[in-house]
């Protein structure tokens, strides 16, 4: 049976609600668009008190005339963050017709002058700022288990905003239900729920894979592919470099079209990525470089985006989601790449979608509690256990028998018994919105669930 989508607890709420209301809402308004009424305007100060004392949320005024604002949220009203100088330049220029901006062709230049370590794109401020916001202050730990904490949420965040800014009409509450539940919206071109769908699978694989994959040609492709899988005229496209010409609409942009050079240009651009020792660097030159060389047919945005998060599940940094980023923003950073080869505008947006993720998963880590320790260590037994039985078509002893004899091959004999607890937990958890974990399809898993679970 479907499991319905859990209330949120009222400090999501609260962030939720003034990411949606203009800057400088009061108490009240927070309140009536978090949609918690049945909480005290007291209870609903204390959150909010809470929030700012964490850094959350910004302030201003006393008693009645308080206001409210995310950290890092704009206080303008056309889409735009604050601007630095340089920003606002590129985004002058981008303000003109496009019959006065002069066509330019890819500028392998810009790719070779870069010099990993010795070149920056973001300042050593800049750096020193965004890591302190996204560190993990935990102790060391395995690659990927703060993203594994934060996954069901990172999901819906990831998937929701990288597909938003392509054009997708699935709002926050459509692309969780069909997250959590598998239920797409109605009304909704079905590419829109596979392209939320394609996503979900492309952050799997990454937080899955957190302690194998790299910056390499293999890890970038698989994503593409995962992205596009259905969404390609030729199904042959997905993961390959393109061999055919593109044109990208609205901009006097005209990316490469000699395949040999592509594919040099693709493997230098990830030679250079896996030399940056600095995580943001490392993310933002991806970010960057990705989208201007245009490796595939289609889908080259959505790549970047994920993979400018490889070195932050890698690490144990909070994720960049890209959340209240808008599409004419984002659009025109990518625009003055293209058209100027300057990363001013999408540095400047970069840098606040950063401080505006790690913002809502402060808030979100503190009402989380610390990874099970056991779950951690026996992660990859746990999901082969739950993937035999599932595959094994068993239910009942059948399946205690195999997940038994399954912890006797693989771990000590005082590990057993907890083992068989947490299998058996993960497979009545297991539903329509979360079976992907298990790397089960879905034709597998509604023939188990068929039997009777």
């Amino acid at each position: 049976m479907d499991r319905p989508v859990s209330d949120p607890d009222p400090v999501t709420a609260i962030l939720e609600a003034l990411s949606r209301l203009p800057p400088g809402a009061s108490s009240a308004k927070v309140q009536a668009e978090a949609g918690l009424g049945a909480l005290s305007r007291q209870m609903i100060k204390r959150h909010l008190a809470r929030l700012v004392r964490e850094g959350s949320v910004r302030a201003e005024g006393r008693t009645r005339d308080r206001r409210f604002w995310l950290v890092g949220q704009s206080q303008g009203g056309d889409g735009y963050p604050p601007l630095s100088p340089e920003g606002e330049a590129s985004r002058a220029v981008l303000s003109q017709p496009m019959l006065l901006r002069q066509p330019v062709s890819y500028q392998r230049a810009f790719l070779d002058a870069y010099r990993p370590n010795e070149t920056h794109y973001l300042t050593a401020e800049v750096r020193a700022h965004l890591a302190r916001l996204g560190q993990d202050q935990a102790p060391q730990r395995p690659a990927g288990t703060y993203a594994r904490q934060i996954l069901q949420r990172l999901l819906v965040d990831l998937s929701w905003n990288s597909s938003r800014l392509e054009g997708n009409t699935y709002t926050l509450l459509d692309t969780e239900r069909l997250i959590v539940l598998g239920e797409s919206a109605e009304g909704k071109d079905a590419q829109e729920a596979q392209m939320i769908l394609n996503h979900k699978a492309a952050i799997e694989f990454m937080v899955e894979s957190a302690e194998e994959i790299a910056v390499d040609p293999s890890t970038v492709q698989n994503l593409h592919a995962l992205l596009t899988e259905n969404l390609m005229l030729n199904p042959m496209d997905g993961g390959q470099l393109r061999s055919a010409p593109v044109g990208i609409r609205g901009t006097a942009y005209v990316p490469l079209a000699v395949p040999q050079i592509i594919e040099e240009c693709f493997r230098q651009i990830l030679m250079a990525a896996r030399e940056i020792v600095d995580p943001f660097e490392q993310s933002f030159f991806l970010l960057v470089h990705l989208p201007y060389l245009q490796p595939f047919i289609d889908g080259n945005k959505r790549t970047a985006r994920l993979a400018a998060n490889l070195p932050f599940i890698r690490l144990n940094y909070r994720p960049i989601t890209f959340m209240d980023v808008s599409i004419e923003a984002f659009t025109d950073g990518m625009l003055a790449v293209y058209e100027q080869n300057r990363v001013a505008l999408l540095r400047d947006l970069y840098v606040f979608a950063y401080e505006r993720s790690c913002a809502r998963y402060a808030a979100i880590q503190s009402s989380l509690g610390e990874p099970d320790p056991f779950r951690l260590r026996y992660r990859s037994e746990i999901k082969e256990a739950v993937r035999a039985v599932v595959l094994g078509g068993m239910t009942g002893a059948e399946a205690e028998k195999a997940i038994q004899a399954h912890a006797e091959a693989r771990m000590p004999r005082e590990s057993w018994n907890r083992f068989l607890a947490v299998v058996e937990t993960e497979l009545r958890s297991l539903h329509e919105g979360n079976f992907a974990r298990y790397r089960l399809r879905p034709s597998e898993f509604a023939k188990w669930k068929a039997k009777g679970r």
